[in-house]
C-alpha cells in the first residue's frame, strides 16, 4: 500500500484553495460538503465560484497568491492553470509542513483527494495512488450503482441504537448476530424502501426484553425486464443477490437467472400456452408459505410484474396473509423491445398515444375493444399476440385500419437472439410464413414502425442483411 488512507475531521478547520477556474470549483464543492472553512485566493472567479462567493460560502481574496497566505491553514490545494505557480505553492507548503494537494500533478502532492461515494455518514473513498485518477472515477461510478443511497440512513439508524444494543446483548456474538439481521434483513430493506417508521418499529420489537426471534421472511416481487441483464435496476440486482429462494417463470433469461445467489434454491413455475408448470393459485400459496418459513423469496418475473405479469394477484395473497413484500418494477417488454428495435412507441408526427393489450384473455380468446384499437395516431402493442396474429390482423382491418398499416414482430427482444419482422397488415402473415418467429414475440402496430429502418441501432451478431426493396425481415 503506497499511501495511507485517512479520514480527517476538517469541520470548521481552515484550508487554503488557490485558483479560480472550474477545477478549483470542483475542489471547493468537496471541501464545503465536509464543512471546511475555505479561503480562496484568485484575482478572477469562474461563474460557479462567483455565485458561491456572493452567497458567502467561503472567504475570497481577489488577488494573486502570496506566501503569507499559507500560515495557519491545515490543508492547501493548488488549483491554478499555471504548473509553475502550483509547484511553488507546494514547495512553500512543504517547508511549513502543511499537507498540500496539487491538481493534475501527483508527484507534487503530499496528499491526494480520492473519488468519493457520499452516503453520509457513510463515506467511501477510491484512490489508485498516483496511477490513474480516471480509473478511480470509473471505479467510483461502478460502486455508486451497487450502494443504495439508503445506506446513509441505515448508518444513522444503527448509530442511534448502538448503545441500546450493547445494553440488550452482553455477548459480542449476540450483538453481531443482531446487527447481521438488521443490516441485511427486513430493517435494511425498509430503509431502502423509504419506510423509516416501519424500520424503527422492527428494531424496537427485536430489542424488547421478551422479544423472540421471528421466522417470518419476505417476498421480493422483481421485474427482470425483457431479457438484457444490463436493463435490471440496481435495486433488483441487490435483492437478487440477497434472496435464498428464487421462484421464476419462463420469460426470465438464463443470463439473468445466473445473477442470483449460487446457493439459492430455484423453483420453476413457468407457464406456456395450454401448459402450466404450476397454477397461479398454487404460485400465490407457495410464495406465502416460503416466506412464513423464514425465507427471503425472490419472485422473478419477465418484464414488469404489474403489466400482464399477474403480480397484483400474487401480492394480494401476500397482503391477506400478512407476509411482508416489496415490488421492484422492471422495464416492460413494450418499452425494452421497441427501443432495441428502433421503434419509438410515440412520435409527434406519427402517434400521440400508445395502448398495451394482451393477445389472449383468461378464457383463451382475444375479445378486445377492436374499435378503440383501430383509432388513428396511436400505437398498439400486443403482448402474447403471436398465436392470435391472424385474428389481430383480420379484426383490425375489419374495423377500417388500412391494409398498408405497418406492423412489427419482435422476437426475444433486447437479447443477442433478437429478430425483427416487419411488413403491413396485408403482408405480415406471408412475411413470417417461411420462417415463423418463436415466442416470446411482441407485436407492434402503428405508423411508428416506419421509423425502424432509419432508427434501428441494435445489431445482434447473427442479424441477416436485408434488401432495400424487400419487407424488413430480420
Amino acid at each position: 500500500m503506497e499511501l495511507l488512507p485517512l479520514f480527517l475531521d476538517m469541520q470548521d478547520k481552515p484550508c487554503l484553495l488557490v485558483g479560480g477556474g472550474t477545477t478549483a470549483a470542483r475542489k471547493l464543492s468537496a471541501l464545503l460538503r465536509a464543512g471546511v472553512a475555505v479561503t480562496l485566493v484568485s484575482p478572477h472567479l469562474c461563474e460557479p465560484l462567483a455565485r458561491k462567493a456572493e452567497a458567502g460560502d467561503f472567504r475570497h481574496l481577489g488577488r494573486d497568491f502570496e506566501p503569507t497566505d499559507l500560515p495557519g491553514n491545515r490543508l492547501v490545494i493548488a488549483a491554478t492553470d499555471d504548473r509553475e505557480v502550483n509547484r511553488h505553492i507546494a514547495e512553500l507548503a512543504g517547508e511549513l509542513e502543511i499537507p498540500v494537494n496539487v491538481v493534475d500533478d501527483p508527484d507534487a502532492c503530499t496528499f491526494l483527494l480520492p473519488s468519493i461515494i457520499d452516503r453520509s455518514p457513510v463515506t467511501i473513498a477510491v484512490s489508485t495512488g498516483k496511477a490513474s485518477p480516471v480509473l478511480a472515477r470509473l471505479l467510483r461510478t461502478r460502486l455508486e450503482s451497487l450502494i443504495p443511497s439508503g445506506y446513509g440512513r441505515l448508518a444513522e439508524l444503527s448509530g442511534r441504537y448502538r448503545d441500546r444494543v450493547k445494553a440488550r446483548f452482553s455477548e459480542q456474538r449476540d450483538r453481531r448476530r443482531f446487527w447481521d439481521r438488521v443490516l441485511q434483513g427486513a430493517v435494511a430493506e425498509r430503509i431502502f424502501a423509504g419506510q423509516f417508521e416501519e424500520a424503527e418499529a422492527i428494531i424496537e420489537q427485536e430489542l424488547a426484553p421478551d422479544a423472540l426471534e421471528t421466522d417470518m421472511g419476505e417476498v421480493y416481487l422483481v421485474g427482470a425486464g425483457p431479457g438484457d441483464p444490463d436493463l435490471l435496476t440496481f435495486r433488483a440486482l441487490r435483492l437478487m443477490q440477497q434472496a435464498d429462494v428464487v421462484v421464476y417463470d419462463r420469460l426470465v433469461a438464463e443470463s439473468i437467472l445466473g445473477m442470483t445467489r449460487r446457493d439459492a434454491r430455484r423453483i420453476y413455475v413457468g407457464k406456456q400456452r395450454n401448459h402450466h408448470a404450476m397454477r397461479q393459485e398454487e404460485i400465490n400459496r407457495l410464495l406465502a408459505d416460503l416466506a412464513k418459513d423464514g425465507h427471503r423469496v425472490l419472485r422473478l418475473k419477465g418484464g414488469d410484474p404489474f403489466i400482464f405479469g399477474r403480480g397484483g394477484e400474487e401480492i394480494d395473497t401476500l397482503a391477506a396473509e400478512c407476509v411482508p413484500f416489496q415490488v421492484i418494477p422492471g422495464i416492460t417488454a413494450a418499452a425494452g423491445c421497441a427501443s432495441y428495435a428502433g421503434i419509438p412507441l410515440t412520435h409527434r408526427d406519427y402517434a400521440q398515444s400508445v395502448v398495451f393489450v394482451t393477445g389472449h384473455l383468461k378464457d383463451g380468446t382475444i375479445n378486445l375493444n377492436w374499435s378503440a384499437l383501430a383509432q388513428p395516431s396511436q400505437t398498439v402493442v400486443f403482448y402474447m399476440g403471436l398465436v392470435g396474429l391472424p385474428v389481430i390482423v383480420e379484426r383490425l382491418m375489419a374495423q377500417g385500419v388500412s391494409p398498408e398499416m405497418p406492423i412489427a414482430l419482435i422476437q426475444q427482444g433486447t437479447t443477442q437472439l433478437q429478430r425483427v419482422y416487419t411488413g403491413s397488415l396485408a403482408t405480415i402473415l406471408d412475411v413470417i410464413a417461411s420462417d415463423p418467429p418463436q415466442p416470446p414475440t411482441l407485436v407492434i402496430v402503428g405508423e411508428v414502425v416506419k421509423l425502424r429502418e432509419k432508427l434501428s441501432w441494435f445489431r445482434p451478431p447473427d442479424e441477416p442483411t436485408q434488401g432495400a426493396t424487400t419487407p424488413i425481415l430480420e
